[in-house]
């Protein structure tokens, strides 16, 4: 169980004294500063849970501290404490966005009950906010085939360990829902689950995004930023497409967690860290690091747990109770099941988009039904996968064969490759401008990124 810190800012002595004495005495790690100055400079490393305030302190006032600590740290609760305040000023901070009001001298009692009241209010909180941002569920964990009944153990033994995990597999499989699975089983789970998808950040970016800046440390630095290792500090972090990192950031990366501290960009004061990692990537870091492209301390540093997530191709059992899942999910009462026929066919196709692919397949077929059962037959509009199928074409010919294989393959290979195509056009040995008239022939979007759909 990570500890809660709790920062007091007041400029008597004796109150510092006992209110330390008090929350340490009830299992809070407690930092205090005699002024609003020192409370800041305080607040940047310390970085607590709560905030007790005083109102009346020379210099800048707690009200003045209040507006300069919800501007950088808006999501830390604070609770303002004076022994005369007036109405009119106790407004004033709860519209400021003050937690409450504590009255002194202090009733340790009182003030015990009230955090215990603020904590519970975060967490509640911090829930409501993930479930709205996420609102996933076990969409790729759903099956009882030998694959996924292997992945579930998994998970089941290694959630409650701080063992940091290297999740590999294909786009689509559902990294980060078992990223989320371990850290939902995890003694963190109150914690943050923080994700960054590493693949997505430009370089010049990256160590801005991860480890946070100061105000003015660079152009646009208008203020100061919490970066995502410091967010996921006493939870999880999960580092999704590591492998598409550069060294230079690696190297960065690895310094960080082999010191268990970070600096934010432009900063010169150091933040320790507690979290556990999570990564994930779709690329073979072995083949990586004797091509020189991925550091071999990182990947030992990382893969001290290793979970390989499997395919949907590699497990077509699962299929038909993942069908009835997204039926159920997206028919809105309209759609009950799916045709036999139709079942089978989707549960013979190889699935390049895995089970991303196949949610994508099932909503657009539950919007375009016209009856309760989806057939593809019926779908026309929904039935690019099921054209592909080299046994269910209408032309026999091996030219028509050909090109039915070729517009699958050039699908795959775009989307193993986050649809670039100069990428692709490398992978599979043609000229970028060859590939690009292939894909003109075929109708294939130049800006597809998820086969199936997009196309």
């Amino acid at each position: 169980m990570v500890l809660k810190k709790i920062l007091v800012i007041d400029d008597e002595e004796n109150i510092l004294a006992t209110l330390k004495g008090v929350l340490e005495d009830e299992k809070f790690i407690v930092e205090t500063a005699k002024n609003g100055t020192a409370g800041l400079q305080k607040l940047k490393k310390f970085n607590p849970d709560a905030i007790l305030l005083d109102i009346w302190m020379p210099g800048d006032d707690g009200v003045v501290v209040l507006e300069k600590i919800k501007r950088s740290h808006p999501n830390t609760p604070v609770v303002m404490m004076s022994g005369h305040a007036t109405v009119e000023t106790a407004v004033k901070t709860i519209k400021l966005g003050a937690f409450d009001l504590l009255e002194k001298p202090i009733h340790f009692d009182k003030l015990i009950l009230l955090l215990s009241h603020l904590f519970a209010f975060k967490e509640l909180k911090d829930e409501n906010e993930y479930l709205k941002q996420e609102l996933h569920d076990d969409d790729f964990l759903i099956g009882d085939s030998p694959a996924m009944v292997k992945l579930k153990k998994l998970i089941e033994v290694t959630a409650p360990s701080n063992g940091w995990v290297m999740l590999q597999g294909e786009n689509g499989t559902g990294k980060e829902l078992v990223a989320r699975a371990l850290h939902e089983g995890s003694p963190r789970r109150k914690e943050r689950f923080v994700a960054v998808n590493c693949a997505a950040i430009p370089d010049e970016l990256i160590e801005s995004e991860l480890f946070g800046h100061e105000k003015g440390s660079f152009t646009g630095a208008h203020d100061r930023k919490m970066g995502k290792f410091e967010q996921a500090n006493g939870g999880t972090l999960f580092l999704d497409e590591v492998g598409d990192m550069g060294l230079k950031m690696q190297a960065k990366i690895l310094r960080a967690l082999q010191e268990c501290t970070i600096q934010r960009v432009g900063g010169d004061e150091s933040i320790d860290l507690d979290l556990r990692v999570i990564a994930a990537t779709n690329k073979d870091l072995k083949k990586g690091i004797k091509e020189g492209e991925f550091r071999e301390d990182l990947f030992y540093r990382l893969n001290v747990i290793p979970i390989q997530v499997t395919a949907l191709r590699e497990r077509g059992e699962d299929i038909p109770q993942l069908i009835q899942h997204f039926i159920k999910r997206y028919s809105s009462g309209k759609v009950r099941k799916i045709s036999e026929k139709t079942c089978e066919i989707l549960a013979s196709y190889s699935w390049p988009g895995n089970v991303r692919e196949l949610k994508n397949w099932v909503e657009r077929a539950c919007i375009l039904s016209k009856t309760e059962i989806i057939d593809s037959m019926e779908l026309e509009d929904s039935e690019p996968l099921i054209a592909q199928d080299l046994f269910t074409c209408e032309d026999k010919t091996l030219r028509s064969a050909r090109a039915v294989f070729e517009k699958q393959f050039i699908l795959k290979m775009l989307t193993e490759n986050g649809g670039n195509i100069s990428k692709t056009a490398n992978t599979i040995g043609v000229e970028r401008s060859h590939l690009h008239k292939k894909m003109k022939v075929y109708g294939i979007e130049s800006n597809i990124t998820n086969y199936g759909g997009n196309v």
